[in-house]
């Protein structure tokens, strides 16, 4: 049995989707905290004001989504479908959350909190983190190439563990790239 298809539709507070493929649809202010999202297929939806919290992704497809203003603690994004990942932020909660080893090239952060965010072994690069804050957030061996982290804070991020190159930091930012030195830089 085939699973349900749903193409452009709308779906609020008072309505939590099942498991199926939706296109094109638009979810507000829904609660998906600890549920268990496996095998879901979301292409080109947008997620506002909902709650994901501890949701289970496995094998969840998130293709083209975006999601503003939207709560997401503790998901694993590695668990989810790999093929045609590609997600965008804005004003949204994201922290204690991981992306350990995923393909996720050109991904806009757009004000949304990535405090003790795993990034390991991810491929960001060409990505915008802006006005983020990434306390504690975790770089190692990440593909960080052509990021743009001028107007990001809170980093700490090793250029001896991770791939820089033509990635852009402002002056202010530059302390994160060298706290392993224990250095006192002063303005």
């Amino acid at each position: 049995m085939s699973e349900p298809y749903f193409f452009e539709q709308t779906f609020n507070s008072h309505y939590l989707p099942i498991r199926g493929e939706y296109d094109g649809c638009f979810f507000k202010g829904l609660n998906f905290s600890d549920q268990d999202l496996s095998s879901y297929s979301f292409n080109e939806c947008t997620f506002q004001d909902c709650n994901f919290s501890m949701a289970k992704l496995n094998n969840t497809a998130f293709r083209d989504v975006k999601f503003k203003g939207c709560k997401m603690m503790g998901l694993r994004f590695e668990d989810c479908n790999s093929f045609g990942f590609s997600i965008a932020l804005e004003d949204c909660t994201l922290n204690h959350a991981s992306f350990f080893q995923v393909k996720m090239r050109k991904t806009v952060f757009k004000n949304t909190s990535l405090m003790e965010v795993d990034f390991s072994e991810a491929d960001v690069s060409e990505s915008i983190f802006h006005d983020c804050p990434l306390s504690m957030a975790v770089f190692n061996r990440t593909n960080l190439e052509k990021c743009d982290f001028r107007t990001a804070f809170g980093y700490s991020i090793d250029p001896e563990k991770n791939r820089l190159k033509n990635a852009r930091f402002s002056t202010s930012g530059i302390s994160g790239l060298l706290d392993k030195y224990h250095l006192m830089i002063e303005d």
